[in-house]
């Protein structure tokens, strides 16, 4: 019996391990379809309201079954995910889809992975974490790998790097303002229900909402499945198979299988975009990379894992 629990036990470590990764390739997909979108003409703020009002009427399917724990919020905790939302959905969106249309998916990709050292920062701050001297190092790292993919033809500071930038500063509040909202007494999928749709609530207040699926349903049919693809492929599967995941790894080794994001984000910008970057700009995105893959190895998280998520695993 014990080494049929050990088979058991291994293959949904494998299923588990598939799924992860699985859901890091379509996270890695986003900067691919927002630049065809781009191509299309859709501006990032435009490619940001596909994204989120989208995925939001996707998500609607999830409404019964969350239904008994929306009506158990209170208005604090309705606060927070506000912030939540408002910050480390939105906000990330803008700023990812414009360091995409600016400096490529690739850079881009590799500036929101800075997020980790932001979140030790405000972790520090707003929840009172100590910070490790492996934590400081690992961002002093990202912090030179951040200057390195500046360095271009001409060395000077764009708005690409700035966006790419603050893209890792809202996503890493996004984890710790979650936390500071629900206190681990949430499931997940609540958290992401809420934060799609509170800032799909408030995209749809804006006419620049609908102008944006007017011009949609004017362009080619294949210009309607980059859309889809963006909210469907790169939001909403993904997020469902790293729950699943979830439930069959701990948290701490889903956490550096997300690594597969922005190593596809840049393949496929190699691949099919024709992106390229300078020698000392790929070192630079290689410690980005690096630093974010330590922190998921020693600290069990990485900008898809946020910390408030990772306590709430049972350990393995």
């Amino acid at each position: 019996m014990a080494n049929t629990g050990s088979v058991i036990s291994a293959r949904q470590s494998w299923i588990g391990t598939i799924q992860i990764i699985t859901a890091a390739v379509c996270w890695g997909t986003l900067g691919i379809f927002s630049t065809y979108l781009n191509q299309n003409g859709f501006s990032g703020w435009q490619i940001t309201i596909l994204r989120i009002v989208t995925a939001a009427f996707l998500i609607l399917v999830m409404l019964p079954k969350l239904w008994p724990h929306l009506i158990k919020l209170r208005p604090k905790q309705w606060l927070g995910l506000a912030l939540q939302s408002l910050i480390g959905v939105l906000g990330m969106s803008i700023c990812y889809f414009f360091a995409v249309i600016y400096v490529g998916a690739g850079p881009a990709v590799a500036l929101l992975y800075t997020a980790p050292v932001f979140s030790l920062l405000f972790s520090a701050f707003l929840l009172g974490e100590s910070i490790t001297r492996q934590s400081a190092l690992m961002a002093l790292m990202a912090v030179f790998g951040v200057g390195l993919t500046m360095l271009g033809d001409e060395a000077q500071i764009n708005w690409g790097i700035v966006l790419g930038l603050l893209s890792g500063v809202c996503y890493s509040l996004y984890g710790v303002l979650g936390k500071r909202a629900m206190h681990y007494a949430h499931p997940a999928p609540l958290v992401f229900f809420t934060s799609i749709i509170i800032s799909a609530g408030v995209l749809l207040l804006l006419p620049e909402t609908y102008h944006t699926y007017e011009q949609l349903l004017t362009l080619p049919l294949h210009t309607w499945g980059y859309a889809l693809g963006l909210s469907l492929i790169g939001t909403v599967v993904p997020f469902a198979l790293y729950m699943k995941a979830l439930e069959k790894l701990p948290a701490t080794r889903a956490s550096v299988f997300t690594i597969f994001e922005p190593l596809t984000a840049i393949a496929l910008a190699i691949l099919l975009l024709h992106q390229s970057l300078s020698w000392i700009q790929y070192v630079g995105v290689v410690l980005i990379l690096l630093a974010a893959l330590l922190n998921a190895m020693l600290n069990g998280t990485t900008t898809r894992v946020p910390r408030w998520l990772r306590r709430r695993q049972k350990p393995s």
